[in-house]
């Protein structure tokens, strides 16, 4: 039971991090920015290169390169594919961001998992040590994982294949921030032998709750498909109001 490991993904590859970041070039006591240190050197960075903020928000810039970290792209890449206006100066900001992390000794919170999957692809020995060490592997709200945390859950689990993940796709909502629904929609795909579980009953809400919530949802498009039903009393009927504002 001490060898069971429960955590977010981020808690995850900080404790993989401190073990085996001097294979990445970083100190193993590399400090974590938080939000609003990432933002003070995005806003460092744009300063000496002229950037001018009342242009181009530093809120937005950040936001670009956390999306390319969630989608595993350093600066190099993003700098790249970068074609339009904003995403050349964004490709800018995320070099020189990059080097003055490294300077630092600091990583950012989109690092973490990035710098994981990073430092698995190079150390292929260091890769089946924790898939020996992970053998089994459980992901909670997987319609909310972004790709980074795809690719890291499948370079683990890719050793023994027990892999169990439980979600609802027609509660995705977290795409704003990189969750990408495919990879709970696209899920037998990649693990053709996978068994499928639908929980389809509720023991929560009305049955007029339940079967209202069923005919809205199931309009959605991108969707397995499920049939909410509960024993529960029908219930009140449901009302609505239109209001003139939020």
């Amino acid at each position: 039971g001490d060898r069971v490991w429960v955590s977010t993904f981020h808690s995850a590859c900080v404790r993989i991090l401190r073990k085996n970041a001097t294979k990445l070039g970083y100190g193993e006591n590399f400090v974590i920015y938080d939000d609003r240190e990432s933002l003070s050197l995005i806003k460092k960075v744009m300063a000496a290169l002229n950037i001018n903020e009342k242009l181009f928000a530093p809120k937005a810039i950040a936001g670009r390169i956390d999306q390319a970290k969630n989608h595993l792209m350093n600066s190099a890449s993003y700098a790249a594919m970068a074609k339009d206006f904003f995403s050349e100066r964004a490709a800018k900001v995320y070099v020189a961001y990059e080097e003055e992390m490294r300077k630092n000794n600091a990583v950012d919170f989109s690092d973490l998992i990035m710098l994981t999957v990073k430092l698995f692809n190079e150390n292929p020995d260091l890769l089946k040590s924790y898939q020996e060490l992970l053998r089994y592997i459980m992901v909670d709200e997987y319609q909310d994982t972004n790709h980074a945390q795809y690719k890291l859950i499948k370079m683990l689990a890719s050793g023994h294949r027990n892999l169990c993940v439980v979600g609802d796709d027609d509660q995705s909502i977290y795409a704003w921030r990189g969750a990408d629904i495919a990879n709970i929609l696209d899920f037998e795909k990649d693990y053709k032998d996978a068994t499928v579980i639908r929980l389809e009953q509720n023991n929560r809400s009305t049955e007029n709750i339940i079967r209202a919530a069923g005919e809205v949802v199931k309009r959605n498009t991108g969707r397995k498909g499920k049939t909410l039903w509960t024993d529960n009393p029908k219930g009140e009927p449901i009302s609505y109001y239109v209001a003139r504002d939020e």
